[in-house]
């Protein structure tokens, strides 16, 4: 049986972060593109040096690490700055991705999840063996992201409406982890589909 990469997404505040844990705790590997997003604009990277050319020094903090609350403020709203912005970025993280996942397949493991914002907006889904969509109310959305990023209600409108709509993601998904109930009932999804990837793809023990 082949290495698969399963895609992984959801919504802002849907929970992918925790479904992504979860899956982990199976001992499945789980390579974040958020964490690539930062590692390939470390300080000294190619990255961040094409970021300050385009963006200025402004986007740097005092440590001469990227801002990324400033660099957002720069390219929220603004179609062309955001456009710039992942020409830039979006290979670099793509390339650091693939490395890894190239070395999870060496490792000889069934499968790894890839985790993602924009699998579906950026068609990338596609390339991948199965994808996972995690889903949850409306209502649970707006209540997790007012926590954690401590925003209004109006701006938290603003960021959901700002995203593809959920359900066109379910549209696509060959799974769903519903993740409006209790961590239990997540947990047990989750397990549902590991079981099921791991029978697609081949358990290797």
């Amino acid at each position: 049986m082949g290495f698969a990469i399963v895609g992984l997404t959801g919504g802002i505040g849907s929970g992918k972060s925790t479904v992504a844990r979860m899956f982990g705790e199976l001992g499945v590997p789980v390579v974040d593109a958020d964490q690539v997003a930062r590692e390939v604009v470390e300080p000294g990277t190619p990255g961040l040096a094409a970021v300050v050319e385009a963006f200025g020094e402004g986007v740097l903090d005092a440590d001469g690490r990227l801002d990324r609350a400033r660099l957002a403020e720069r390219v929220f709203g603004d179609d062309a700055a955001r456009h710039r912005l992942e020409a830039i970025l979006h290979p670099r993280i793509a390339a650091r991705s693939f490395e890894k996942l190239g070395a999870l397949a060496r490792e000889g493991h069934a499968y790894a999840i890839y985790e993602a914002a924009l699998l579906v907006e950026n068609g990338s889904y596609r390339m991948m063996g199965a994808l996972v969509v995690v889903a949850a109310s409306e209502a649970a959305q707006r209540a997790r992201v007012a926590a954690r990023d401590g925003l209004d209600e109006v701006a938290v409108g603003a960021r959901i409406a700002a995203q593809l709509p959920l359900a066109d993601k379910v549209r696509v998904a060959d799974y769903v982890v519903d993740n409006s109930g209790t961590p239990e009932q997540t947990r047990e999804r989750v397990e549902a589909v590991h079981r099921e990837l791991l029978a697609r793809f081949g358990a290797r023990s």
